[in-house]
């Protein structure tokens, strides 16, 4: 599918990175968290639900909307926004097919538009079909609130994977039910063990190193970390453990 040998090592390099293994969230309270894997590259994609209003926010829908639609589904979830965590092709793809079954307005951060609106050049590097676009409903910034049914989460700006990446932090008191622990969707900025890549489009070392020391890392212990591929972690576990982060 790749049309060279460069484009062919670079895709399977990436795909060997960022593979995903399933992960599945019980209700956490009155709040319905599922986890799928999705497309070639695995991309997580969440789907947060309030149980008592069946209102639900979907992240990072970046393939496989049938599946995703079949979810909400069955827990008789009315998709309110559709939030793209940042703009590369592995987390967007399923934007349209996923707005117009939906209705719901798609979200994401301005400064990733310019990455939004070249996927034909992001397709070309993994050899594959530029998804359908679009259009973008509103646009993200640091602090702002995205509501849902009783729950709310708190947009952070974390640029260095590309421009616009962003974070969706839950607090444990998010909403009208005390959640267990807080809680973070971390995009491809923060992984189990690592963090995003910042030699594709617009990345940059020291943007992403700085976004996670002075954001992430200043987050308690105990949020739970939901990173766009592999397995869930947490704040404290990575300023321990994650080798870009701790202090030498």
């Amino acid at each position: 599918m790749v049309r060279s040998a460069a484009g062919r090592g670079a895709a399977e390099c990436y795909t060997r990175l960022m593979t995903a293994t399933p992960s599945f969230d019980a209700a956490a309270q009155g709040l319905i968290h599922i986890t799928i894997p999705v497309g070639m590259l695995q991309c997580n994609c969440s789907i947060i639900g309030d149980r008592t209003s069946g209102e639900a926010i979907v992240v990072d829908p970046g393939d496989e909307v049938t599946r995703i639609l079949d979810l909400l589904g069955r827990h008789k979830l009315t998709v309110k926004s559709i939030v793209s965590t940042h703009a590369h092709i592995d987390h967007v793809g399923g934007l349209s097919k996923l707005h117009e079954y939906t209705g719901a307005p798609v979200l994401m951060h301005a400064e990733d538009i310019p990455l939004y609106q070249a996927m034909e050049m992001q397709a070309s590097f993994l050899g594959i079909a530029p998804p359908p676009l679009t259009d973008v409903d509103h646009l993200l910034r640091e602090g702002d609130s995205l509501m849902w049914g009783n729950f709310a989460a708190k947009i952070i700006h974390t640029p260095g994977h590309t421009p616009g990446s962003i974070c969706l932090y839950v607090p444990r008191d998010a909403g009208v039910e005390i959640l267990p622990a807080p809680q973070l969707f971390a995009g491809d900025t923060l992984f189990q063990g690592s963090i995003g890549r910042t030699d594709l489009w617009g990345g940059s070392l020291d943007e992403i190193i700085n976004s996670l020391q002075s954001k992430l890392m200043q987050l308690p212990d105990d949020t739970i970390v939901y990173p766009g591929h592999g397995q869930v972690t947490t704040i404290g576990a990575e300023r321990e453990t994650n080798p870009f982060l701790v202090k030498k």
